[in-house]
């Protein structure tokens, strides 16, 4: 038995498998809080580069720089639960309205829509989605489990980007401890997991903010209601962060609301607008940000998206490609996009 203990400290990769299976387990056993150590690595990690990006341009000490960047987001907040997420609400609840009483309205020569009219209970669906927002905003504007967990991620975020070089530091003491070896596989595991999770989570979240601005032009060009442009915003934002599928699931509810504004013509603009966003997103967004790291085709996608969805509840729509992203790094696969051919090739 000793003389296996020894073999398997000798060969690194099952020793860092078996790290990463105990990380897993652990995680597995804690889930409940699953929601707060995601959001916090998430916070922290976007913070940090913030402030670094800030630090470059304003040459201040990177804790006051942290001071005043937490200052800010309180402050958004704080309009944002008191100001916007009411306009919020209210804009919401009047475009499902307006929506469904435009479907609702039949014509003597609409077949198409007497037939839907016939067969879908659009009173029960609207019902139903008015319930699910009033829950939302209710849940965002309370202090409920949600609440709990973005302010408790504020504050472990804030208080590891202020002690930053002294958490390293004492991260670091445990190498040189009994339980070193663990230790170092533990910080090996770690550093591959921001270099891959990190920087994906960071482009998305990028990639979500331009696709919203880029839309939302769009919509104010094709003369959307104003009222609507805020709940509009906030839907592209959130399906942007899902990757490929995302954008499929944007396009229904925006088709649905161009037809009420400019019938089909609208439609098409819509959709001419989407395909343009996400070209641009593939062929240079992606390409710029992430480099090759999120090269995968798009089966691979919605197959990794429908797992992790399945694992990890609503966050595995955000976390499931990163995750797996993480995985390929973790055992050297790199993917392989040239010439139009799709390969993966495990580097020597």
């Amino acid at each position: 038995m000793v003389g296996l203990w020894e073999k398997i400290k000798k060969n690194t990769d099952i020793r860092r498998t078996l790290v990463l299976i105990i990380i897993c387990l652990i995680l597995y056993l804690i889930r409940s809080i699953i929601s707060l150590i995601l959001l916090t690595f998430i916070l922290t990690y976007l913070i940090i580069r913030i402030v670094e990006g800030l630090h470059r341009f304003v040459k201040l000490p990177k804790k006051l720089i942290a001071v005043i960047v937490y200052v800010a987001i309180i402050v958004i907040f704080y309009f944002s639960i008191t100001v916007y997420v009411p306009k919020l609400f209210n804009q919401t609840l009047q475009m499902i309205e307006e929506v469904f009483n435009f479907y609702q309205k039949t014509t003597p020569d609409n077949r198409f829509y007497d037939w839907i009219s016939a067969n879908v209970g659009f009173k029960e669906i609207k019902d139903q989605l008015t319930t699910g927002v009033k829950v939302v905003f209710t849940t965002l504007t309370s202090i409920g489990s949600m609440g709990v967990t973005l302010v408790m991620s504020l504050l472990l975020s804030f208080f590891f980007i202020i002690e930053k070089d002294w958490v390293t530091q004492f991260a670091k003491a445990f190498y040189h401890s009994k339980i070193g070896l663990f230790s170092q596989d533990v910080g090996y595991l770690g550093k591959k997991f921001v270099n891959t999770f990190g920087v994906v989570i960071e482009a998305q979240v990028i990639i979500a903010i331009v696709n919203t601005i880029l839309t939302s032009i769009g919509l104010i060009f094709m003369r959307f209601p104003q009222g609507q442009l805020l709940s509009l915003g906030l839907m592209i934002f959130v399906l942007s962060l899902i990757p490929v599928a995302g954008v499929i699931i944007s396009c229904i509810p925006l088709s649905l609301i161009a037809y009420t504004v400019g019938g089909v013509q609208d439609v098409i603009y819509v959709l001419i607008m989407i395909i343009f966003i996400h070209a641009l997103e593939s062929y240079f967004l992606n390409p710029k940000l992430m480099s090759s790291k999120t090269d995968l085709p798009v089966f691979y996608v919605f197959v990794i998206l429908m797992f992790s969805e399945k694992f990890f509840g609503v966050w595995g729509l955000v976390i499931g490609i990163p995750v797996f992203v993480f995985l390929l790094d973790l055992l050297d696969v790199k993917v392989d996009h040239k010439k139009g051919s799709n390969k993966l090739e495990q580097i020597e």
